[in-house]
């Protein structure tokens, strides 16, 4: 138990120090305009390779598509809308290569930028709403009490808000981003079976730091390090308070060298509750390597 509250401990720290190293004033910052920021924190599309290390089933792939559709007045728009269909599919590497109940998170998302666009650090606030199933029919639990991971159905819509701080450090030559929100999953929203299963309350905090290259003629970072911790509340089938399988953590980093124009190399340390959708009950503890979108361009 102490060492779970150490390690939660030691994570907060290192996100909140990140967050707030003195930032230095530069044109980059004043480049990242709302709809770049929603961008970058919306996530990034990738494909795992087969070489995933842990207690994952084994995969050929696991590939997250995320297309942002941009909702905006113009340019200069303070407000922007973006509605993104997101899908994760996993291929499992068994006999005829199946792709089993995939997990579809449609979502529209509000960002507004607030104070002075000159500013060191920028403020944008945002709210989310989303959706998250896996498109079957077929009862989540079968009658021995075990999770149909096969065609059981998988739904729920959530409510998520929260602020971004963006800010740019001279000495690292860093775009980097700390973000906080707050994710709620209405009782009559969550699928009945997942009831007392599934956390309905989350907290999640998330630090980025993109790296940009000294050349002014190249506009896309070229590393980075991406930080997000989510800790999980509420009824979980009897899981304690204070379990480390409460907490979800995932460590992110990305090279995108200068021959790969759109998408670069990755390698990611995650524990905690799985996220594809009928799998929400196992914890995993693995390492995975494989292509990522470069979502920082200018």
């Amino acid at each position: 138990m102490n060492k779970n509250r150490k390690t939660l401990a030691l994570l907060l720290l290192l996100i909140l120090f990140s967050a707030n190293i003195s930032a230095q004033n530069d044109v980059a910052v004043k480049n990242l305009d709302p709809a770049l920021i929603a961008q970058v924190n919306q996530g990034s599309s990738y494909i795992t390779f087969p070489t995933d290390i842990g207690n994952i089933e084994p995969l050929m792939f696991e590939g997250n598509v995320i297309p942002n559709f941009i909702l905006r007045e113009n340019k200069s728009s303070r407000l922007v809308g973006v509605l993104t269909p997101q899908i994760i599919i996993r291929m499992y590497n068994e006999y005829s290569y199946p792709v089993r109940t995939p997990s579809y998170i449609p979502q529209l998302t509000t960002y507004y930028l607030i104070g002075n666009r000159k500013q060191n650090e920028l403020l944008t606030v945002f709210g989310r709403f989303a959706h998250h199933s896996n498109g079957q029919d077929d009862s989540l639990i079968l009658e021995d009490g075990s999770v149909n991971f096969i065609s059981g159905d998988f739904a729920t819509n959530y409510m998520e808000a929260g602020a971004i701080v963006t800010s740019f450090n001279k000495h690292t030559n860093a775009v980097r981003f700390f973000k906080a929100s707050f994710e709620y999953h209405r009782e009559n929203s969550v699928h009945r079976l997942l009831q007392g299963r599934y956390s309905r309350h989350r907290l999640n905090l998330g630090f980025s730091a993109f790296r940009l290259p000294k050349k002014d003629n190249l506009h896309k970072a070229n590393m980075s390090v991406d930080l997000k911790m989510n800790i999980l509340f509420g009824e979980m089938g009897g899981l304690s308070t204070f379990s480390s399988d409460r907490l979800q953590t995932s460590l992110v980093f990305s090279y995108f060298p200068k021959f790969f124009q759109d998408f670069g190399l990755f390698v990611e340390f995650y524990h905690g509750k799985d996220f594809y959708n009928v799998y929400y009950d196992y914890t995993r503890n693995m390492i995975r390597f494989g292509l990522m979108t470069n979502k920082l361009r200018f």
